[in-house]
């Protein structure tokens, strides 16, 4: 009979590539987790809603087709930060958000990104 030779030794190239894995994955998801929030003002009644009308409140429209609306104007998405920048001194409660129900949320987002970038510090969302 043939004596079989013990084996004392652990395979770790599995193991390794697990760890790769893991770190690669880590080092995409670390920068994202820098990013800051918005503090987001959400209506709770009627009446803070009137009141919202009454003020100073730049009020963007994100339509179905995914177009922003400012007064029954449009405006290009490419130049959203620069006319909110520019009416920020004129609108100084904030922005309001209004977004159809079809609207996408990348095209919410980038109104939200814009004002953030123009240095509004008050937003607000409402679905008309």
């Amino acid at each position: 009979m043939k004596k079989r030779d013990n084996f004392n030794e652990i395979n770790i190239t599995p193991l390794t590539d697990i760890f790769l894995v893991l770190l690669i994955i880590m080092m995409v998801v670390a920068p994202l987790l820098d990013q800051q929030g918005l503090n987001l003002m959400v209506p709770s009644n009627v009446e803070q809603q009137q009141n919202q009308q009454e003020s100073k409140i730049l009020k963007i429209t994100v339509t179905d087709d995914n177009t922003y609306h400012v007064d029954d104007q449009t405006i290009a998405a490419d130049s959203l930060s620069d006319y909110i920048r520019s009416k920020s001194q004129e609108f100084k409660d904030g922005v309001l958000i209004q977004t159809q129900e079809n609207s996408t949320h990348g095209a919410v987002v980038k109104v939200m990104d814009a004002a953030r970038n123009a240095g509004v510090t008050s937003v607000s969302l409402d679905e008309i």
